[in-house]
């Protein structure tokens, strides 16, 4: 039960991932192409377009991505395709030349996602700073529904399973609209009292606004609430039953999807079973919904318990302002008396704590000298604030004389005699060690399996070894047929140190098993031999002559 809780926690946090993914293209950096992009697919409908073909509609409406090229719009409807708004769809293609058919081979259509969020895109667009005017008349609808619903359901033989139908419909699309202009009016009217920027001439409009139109919000639904809460507790009882009924009567998108679900179980197939939306009021999470806005069903307040606490918010707020106003038009917002009181301040602190006092009243801040590198062992990353970052030394010469030229006698050079003997001592030691690897592997040529190898010879061997079969030529022998097989063989493979006067040679021998042992491990060669040998004093004079 646990894993199966934690799978579905990911796959729930997984599908939130990919949906907020699709909000991505409205904070690119070109977000007003992508929009304009969008805006051309959901002008349509169940159509899918080419490159060519969204060129000319944004020409046509003169959008932001008009002088976009072919190969440029290309990449923004992949990105909108990673992204979720866009779907490639398969369509067939008649082009005059490979230009036309790469340029039309892709088509995309518009995501149920991407429509959505385009949408709410551009409403926000368009409407952000607008006050929207609560629909008071669809709340006195609703009240009329429910109570006419409430009396049809409790009348002998029910309601009739069509009229229920419509009407459920008709009153749940009066109460969201009614519940969405509730929550833009007030969203305005929040954005509008936290400002403490207002002159009186805006005071006034708001005020009126506040006093008179909140007022008639707040008295119209303080009204209606207690009846529709009525009609509700009349009607609750009856919901399942009601909702049974109309289920059985239409069924929607529901039955189809079952109804095909069962066919492919009968046939055995395995269809994925499709995600239904319904309608709004079809289920008994809508009805709960529609009862706790006007009702305390959770123990938390309803919504007009919260709407009456926001308009004593708004009142409040109002009142604040008006305060501000007031003490401004009387003089009494001067600094008369803050500036006073940090003059005090200063006069009584210390000459250190008086900076620190200056530094957090104006945000002035001593004099810093940049250029100056600090140590190699005190670097530290751009983002530590030089208030609480390291100091740097800054030179006498510097500080007192603004300059960075040095006085006086020039030191002598520094001498590195001992850190050069050093080197050479550490290089000598170093090629003696390769040296004495070196004459190890010729003395044991040839009999590998019987000695072991330190880890300088081992080291050595390998170092040749590689070298070799870099500089190995490969052929492909032929069969006694005259076709070729898939096998390669080694025709020469060698190499050499000049300075260490060795040379390797490897043969590929079928069968051939070749082992090293030595101090790290042993190595085993299949189907190589090797033999080292040493190279001779003439060899290496003819190589010195080639090079002179």
């Amino acid at each position: 039960m646990g894993a199966s809780a934690s799978d579905a926690g990911q796959d729930a946090d997984e599908e939130a991932r990919r949906r907020l993914t699709a909000y991505t293209y409205l904070s690119a950096p070109e977000r007003l192409e992508h929009v304009a992009i969008m805006r051309v697919f959901c002008g349509t409908l169940l159509a899918d377009l080419a490159v060519p073909d969204i060129m000319a509609k944004l020409r046509q409406a003169d959008a932001s991505a008009a002088g976009l090229d072919a190969d440029t719009l290309t990449v923004r409807l992949e990105q909108l395709v990673q992204w979720g708004n866009l779907l490639r769809s398969s369509h067939t293609v008649n082009a005059s030349s490979i230009s036309e058919y790469q340029r039309s081979r892709s088509r995309y259509q518009l995501s149920k996602l991407g429509e959505r969020i385009q949408r709410d895109a551009d409403g926000v667009l368009s409407e952000a700073d607008a006050a929207r005017e609560v629909s008071n008349e669809l709340l006195a609808l609703v009240e009329r529904g429910l109570r006419e619903l409430a009396d049809l359901v409790t009348a002998p033989g029910g309601v009739e399973p069509q009229d229920g139908l419509e009407r459920i419909s008709t009153l749940f699309v009066q109460f969201t609209e009614f519940a969405d202009s509730i929550r833009d009016f007030y969203a305005y009217l929040g954005q509008v009292l936290s400002r403490y920027d207002l002159d009186s001439a805006e005071y006034q409009g708001f005020k009126e606004l506040l006093l008179d139109y909140v007022e008639a919000i707040t008295e119209d639904v303080a009204f209606r609430a207690p009846r529709i809460s009525a009609a509700l507790d009349t009607l609750w009882p009856h919901i399942p039953a009601l909702l049974d009924r109309l289920d059985s009567h239409a069924q929607g998108l529901t039955g189809s999807s079952a109804q095909a679900q069962n066919q492919a179980q009968a046939q055995g197939a395995n269809r994925p079973e499709v995600r239904i939306q319904r309608s709004r009021g079809r289920e008994l999470a809508d009805w709960e919904g529609l009862r706790g806005w006007f009702s305390d069903t959770d123990g938390q307040g309803s919504q007009v318990d919260q709407l009456r606490d926001a308009t004593l918010r708004a009142l409040q707020s109002l009142l604040a302002n008006a305060k501000r106003m007031l003490r401004s038009a009387t003089g009494e917002m001067s600094r008369r008396k803050d500036l006073l009181r940090l003059a005090r301040w200063f006069d009584e602190a210390a000459p250190q704590d008086a900076h620190d006092i200056a530094v957090a009243a104006f945000g002035l801040y001593g004099a810093r000298h940049l250029g100056i590198p600090p140590a190699t062992d005190k670097v530290v990353p751009a983002y530590t604030s030089w208030w609480t970052g390291p100091v740097v030394e800054v030179p006498v010469a510097l500080r007192e004389r603004g300059s960075r030229a040095q006085r006086g006698r020039a030191s002598a050079v520094e001498d590195h005699s001992a850190q050069k003997q050093l080197l050479r001592e550490a290089a000598r030691q170093r090629a003696a060690a390769r040296a004495a690897a070196a004459d190890e592997l010729r003395s044991a040529s040839g009999r590998f399996a019987e000695v072991r190898l330190t880890s300088a010879a081992l080291g050595l061997l390998l170092e040749l070894l590689a070298t070799a079969l870099g500089n190995a030529q490969l052929s492909r022998p032929l069969s006694t047929g005259g076709e070729r097989t898939a096998a390669f063989d080694l025709d020469s493979a060698s190499s050499e140190d000049a300075e260490l006067h060795i040379r390797l040679a490897v043969r590929r021998t079928a069968g051939t098993r070749t082992v090293l042992h030595s101090a790290d491990g042993d190595l085993l060669l299949d189907d190589l031999e090797l033999d080292i040998g040493r190279i001779s004093a003439a060899v290496d004079s003819e190589a010195e002559a080639s090079m002179s």
